[in-house]
């Protein structure tokens, strides 16, 4: 494990020092395309209102995938009262924790949101327990004491650090003011796009899978067969978005470590576990294409696709794929002036391949080929 939060905010080393004073300066932004961004940040998405919405949207699917806005095993006797929430925005995964607590009998949970920005209303008015620190987390330590918080709780936070160091001494923060016997729990989406192949082999663990399968997803796990995404525009944006973020030290697949991230805690952190889902972008070919093997298979062990091709889509399970489909065009869309730099776009260029992109996902079909947005929940406890 690497040095602690509080150890090198005592540090000699001045590069490290002026670093992070510089990163306490009030953050300046930039209009490009009529957003507004972050100026001298890697942080590729927008500040402003469409961009929040769109996360808002974003957490409440996976929010409705996953089961819950909590993931972590937390004992029916002893939920959290001090819950962090890193990175906040809007506040809206808080305010999804607050009532699902309320809704399991527990009323006297304090939530506080850590950002560089306000973004967030006062929720305090709404009805949360709530407090906002305006402060940048790369900036360590964080505004906190040491065991400050029984639940730390990120996500969508793999645009913001670099790879490697950066990462790392959040990682040591989250654990410094993290309780003994709290839950550390990362939520986060791949930026790239696969392709869902035929026939997912189902997860034994009837809950988890159910709650997926009711919501026209599928549960995720070592066996799940992919692809590389089939629809030309999307292979094109996978190019793309790929190089940009590799260029800013920043991971376009971010679901695909973090499982090893926290094992590697094992001095600090326990009791791991994680849930990842693929959700698809369309209703996909294949989903009825049900071999007599599956029709006949009834049990626990069917795959995934026998759950699905006896029944079309329910109304509720299109709406949630249409949703997600929104949530990534939305996103290619905030990306645009990050996307026409790595793949040297003029702006009649882009505009012809974005309509282009457009028709394809909305009026042909385009997703049909199993593409999926990934994402999942990572927890552990701190021993």
């Amino acid at each position: 494990m690497n040095t602690k939060g509080t150890t090198i905010a005592s540090s000699s080393d001045s590069s490290t020092i002026s670093y992070a004073r510089s990163l306490d300066a009030a953050p300046s932004f930039v209009v490009r395309n009529a957003r507004q961004y972050l100026r001298d940040s890697p942080y590729p998405l927008p500040c402003d209102l469409s961009e929040w919405q769109r996360q808002n949207l974003s957490t409440r699917i996976r929010a409705t995938v996953l089961g819950r806005p909590v993931c972590s095993p937390w004992p029916s006797a002893s939920p959290p009262k001090k819950v962090l929430e890193l990175g906040c925005g809007t506040g809206y995964w808080s305010s999804l924790c607050h009532d699902y607590f309320l809704s399991q009998g527990v009323s006297d949970v304090w939530f506080t949101g850590l950002d560089v920005i306000r973004v967030a209303p006062e929720l305090d008015k709404l009805g949360l327990n709530w407090r906002f620190i305006q402060h940048d987390l790369r900036s360590v330590p964080l505004p906190f004491e040491d065991d400050e918080f029984d639940f730390v709780m990120m996500k969508d936070i793999s645009l913001v650090l670099f790879q490697g160091g950066q990462s790392q001494r959040l990682l040591d923060e989250c654990e410094r003011i993290l309780k003994h016997g709290g839950f550390l729990e990362i939520w986060e989406t791949d930026y790239t796009v696969r392709s869902l192949l035929p026939h997912p082999p189902s997860s034994k663990i009837a809950d988890e899978r159910d709650s997926a399968k009711s919501n026209g997803a599928f549960l995720m796990g070592p066996g799940t067969p992919f692809a590389k995404a089939q629809n030309p525009y999307l292979q094109d944006y996978n190019a793309w978005i790929h190089e940009a973020l590799d260029r800013r030290k920043l991971l376009s697949a971010p679901c695909a470590i973090l499982a090893q991230v926290l094992l590697q805690e094992s001095e600090t952190l326990s009791d791991f576990g994680y849930r990842r889902v693929a959700i698809p972008l369309a209703e996909m070919r294949w989903e009825h294409d049900v071999t007599e093997d599956e029709t006949s298979n009834e049990g626990d062990s069917a795959s995934e696709t026998s759950l699905y091709g006896r029944r079309a889509l329910d109304p509720d399970q299109i709406a949630l794929r249409s949703s997600c489909l929104l949530t990534v065009v939305q996103m290619i869309e905030a990306l645009e002036p990050l996307l026409r730099d790595v793949s040297g776009k003029s702006e009649d260029e882009w505009q012809r391949w974005w309509a282009g992109m457009m028709s394809s996902l909305s009026e042909q079909n385009g997703a049909a080929t199993g593409e999926c947005l990934e994402a999942g929940a990572w927890w552990a406890r701190k021993v």
